[in-house]
């Protein structure tokens, strides 16, 4: 027989003990204790509360054990209602009236709450299959008194009505409850009682699954007069309150927010905490890794250091060459995979094959026809001319310091493009300066003594903006443009006296002169460093073109100039010997020159579509020279177009004061085409220069008579060659602004040197 809970009675249960609940079995006849299973399918029980709910007992409820009843059912039967809520009353009844007071927190208390299940904390609807008592219809009288007896004045049997004489309390006939819903959020604290009391509703069920057979304010209907309903005196809930969920205390159960856990800071963090936490996240976890997580620290450690020293101290070791022990060879960067034709990008002739043949001869001042004895067109595409890539030009990679310039000029900016040599300015920043600019030179390369140099050009910018100095000049190869260490003592003599025209400043204590004396004078004293003894050498200067801008008219001039020395007085020569062809366009230049060079120059207007830019911008004009060196008849005249603009003779450079003849060059002149810009040559109208500008270039070409061909830079009468190989360091080294800087000495002479020449003869 399974153990049922017991009935709603109030009995006092704390000192009763199984000995005295099995006396009551066995001594008290009123005590027809019943063990027969109500719920058992085959039981014959005549008890009126089953004839009518045996039919009805599998009713589905999810509740109900084996051996229990639906509620739902037995509630609808108020025969069977009465019949087994008076017989339950004649129990109490007889328990209430008894002298014995039972206390069952030994044994009984004990095994009863063993039992983990739903019913075992719901005490208003327990009924124990021990202490249920089934009575017979013969004693409704005992019961009618016991229910005078146990129940509250308000609920006695003598006010029901209409023969039901079971008050509405919502009990089943056999005091066992249908369970209220599933409460999936019970109540903190006692199943018993609680804080908040709740009321049944009149169709016997809970509101919620929340509500509890729980009475206020009042007697429990299960209670006798004078008894107290206490959950403290209750058995079943006095060491445990049982939870639907598991079988767990649910006074161990957490319902609120404000109940604690241990594993509370799982899901209520607290964010100052994790915060500190999260600061302190990487010590944290160091100082506690486990052995596996050390390890697997070390080997991304090692992973990381691998890497580094992988990709990057192993390339840049490999890069820097400090591995590499072995002795440094030569190194060669392979520019382009193309194969060219073996000696194919050697020109065998002077002049180039793609000058046009009426190109090769012109007729020179006399009306004679002077020879083409040297040409280029710029035809080929992607001409370069770093040291040694060109047979004919150089494009120096220097500060051209002499003139201060703004520019500094590398061979990137010289190429040739569209048939033509182009000198490309850019404002572009390098080597401390703001401009890069091109500029190409024939020195040591090609050069020509006496003839005709002709260039076509096409002049940058507009040529109404001041500012830039395109450049088309030539000067003696004994003075390298740009170099300022092979230039001095040199540059711009022509002279052959030797008198005070050698001496530093000319001897003269007005400042007409700042250079330092002729270096290679004609009467050097024997044994010094001289390239022929005997010969007054130097590096003068004859000036094509140098473009500038007249402002008041508008438009682009042409300074063509002969820079010599040593100097007239107020640098001011005998005109009277100069020649102007066109005086329209041509006038003579107001600067003559200053402490450094005597300028002997005429200033020629030009057309601003001979420029790059503007309306009419775009079109080619040559510019060139014609000289011959002979001391009675040499003259040098200067052309724009086919047209001369004025002519200077020898005579123009006779002896004045305490200075002999400035002769017209007998040197071997190198050709200089370049693009610069500075101050000390223009004022700079820098809103309205529009960087890149270019200057392009068409053409050069050298013409001489047939008599007289001279193209070399090593002449037998002038030689040059020897000279530069045994002073290479000023030649090569832009840096030095000196002979001295560069390792070397001014030779001695006669005048000042107290010393004698042999080559020299008194002239």
């Amino acid at each position: 027989m399974s153990r049922r809970n017991l009935t709603n009675s109030h009995i006092n249960l704390h000192s009763t003990s199984q000995d005295n609940l099995d006396s009551i079995e066995n001594s008290s006849p009123e005590f027809g204790l019943n063990h027969t299973n109500i719920n058992d399918n085959n039981n014959n029980n005549n008890n009126n509360h089953y004839n009518n709910n045996n039919s009805n007992r599998n009713s589905g409820n999810p509740f109900l054990g084996s051996d229990e009843e639906d509620y739902d059912i037995t509630r609808h039967n108020p025969q069977s209602e009465t019949s087994s809520y008076n017989n339950q009353d004649k129990s109490k009844a007889l328990l209430q009236d008894d002298s014995t007071r039972f206390n069952f927190e030994d044994s009984t208390a004990h095994n009863i709450s063993d039992y983990k299940g739903y019913y075992s904390r719901n005490v208003s609807g327990i009924n124990d299959s021990k202490f249920n008592t089934d009575y017979d219809s013969t004693n409704n009288n005992n019961v009618n008194q016991a229910n005078n007896r146990i129940l509250p004045q308000s609920y006695s049997t003598n006010t029901l009505s209409n023969g039901d004489t079971s008050p509405n309390l919502n009990l089943s006939n056999n005091d066992i409850m249908s369970p209220p819903a599933f409460d999936r959020y019970p109540l903190v604290g006692s199943r018993v009682a609680s804080s908040t009391n709740l009321i049944v509703p009149n169709n016997g069920y809970p509101n919620n699954h929340n509500d509890k057979f729980i009475y206020s304010n009042r007697s429990s209907p299960r209670e006798g007069s004078g008894s107290t309903f206490s959950s403290s005196n209750n058995p079943f809930t006095a060491e445990h309150d049982f939870s639907p969920f598991g079988g767990y205390p649910a006074t161990s159960f957490p319902l609120l927010m404000d109940d604690k856990e241990d594993d509370d800071y799982l899901h209520n963090p607290d964010l100052e905490e994790e915060a500190r936490l999260d600061r302190q996240r990487f010590m944290d976890d160091f100082k506690h890794m486990d052995r596996k997580s050390f390890v697997g620290l070390i080997g991304i450690l090692t992973l990381f250091a691998a890497g580094i020293v992988i990709f990057i101290v192993l390339p840049a070791l490999t890069f820097t060459g400090v591995t590499d022990h072995r002795s440094a060879g030569q190194v060669i960067e392979l520019l382009t995979p193309y194969q060219y034709p073996q000696l194919a990008a050697i020109r065998t002739t002077l002049v180039d094959p793609d000058t046009p043949d009426d190109a090769k001869t012109r007729k020179a001042r006399d009306g004679s026809d002077w020879q083409l004895v040297f040409s280029d067109e710029f035809n080929a595409e992607g001409r370069t001319f770093y040291e040694h890539d060109d047979q004919f030009w150089t494009g120096p990679d220097i500060h051209y310091d002499a003139t201060k310039d703004l520019e500094w000029y590398t061979p990137d900016a010289a190429t040739t493009a569209n048939g033509t040599l182009q000198l490309r300015m850019d404002a572009f920043k390098t080597h401390g300066l703001f401009y890069r600019s091109g500029m190409l030179q024939s020195w040591n390369k090609l050069c020509f003594t006496q003839g005709i140099i002709e260039v076509s050009a096409n002049l940058p910018n507009y040529g109404r903006v001041t500012g830039l100095w395109p450049g088309l000049w030539t000067m003696g190869n004994l003075g390298r443009p740009g170099y300022l260490a092979s230039t001095q003592g040199v540059w711009p003599y022509s002279y052959e006296s030797c008198d005070a025209g050698i001496t530093p400043n000319q001897s003269s204590p007005d400042g007409i002169s700042y250079l330092p004396g002729q270096k290679l004078n004609v009467c050097t004293c024997d044994g010094e460093d001289h390239p022929n003894q005997g010969v007054g050498r130097g590096a003068p200067e004859i000036d094509i073109l140098e473009g500038e801008v007249d402002t008041a008219l508008g438009v682009g001039i042409a300074s063509q100039s002969l820079q010599v020395a040593p100097f007239d007085i107020w640098y001011i020569p005998d005109y009277n010997f100069v020649e102007i062809h066109n005086a329209s366009i041509t006038t003579m230049n107001t600067y003559c020159g200053g402490p450094f060079q005597q300028a002997v120059s005429a200033v020629t207007t030009l057309n601003t579509a001979w420029y790059e830019f503007g309306p009419q911008g775009g079109y080619y004009q040559k510019y060139s020279i014609e000289y011959l060196n002979d001391d009675e008849d040499g003259y040098i005249s200067w052309y724009v177009g086919n047209n001369a603009t004025w002519t200077l003779h020898a005579t123009t450079l006779h002896p004045n004061g305490n200075i002999g003849w400035r002769r017209i060059s007998k040197e071997p002149m190198s050709i200089i085409l370049n693009l610069g810009i500075s101050n000390n040559w223009a004022y700079i109208d820098w809103q309205y220069i529009f960087f890149p500008v270019t200057m392009s270039i068409d053409y050069v070409r050298i013409y001489q008579p047939s008599d007289a061909i001279s193209v070399t830079c090593d002449p037998e009468d002038y030689p040059t060659y020897d000279y530069i190989n045994a002073h290479a360091n000023a030649y090569h080294n832009a840096n030095l602004t000196s002979w001295e800087a560069a390792g070397y000495t001014f030779p001695k002479n006669i005048l000042t040197g107290n010393c004698k020449s042999s080559k020299f003869s008194g002239k």
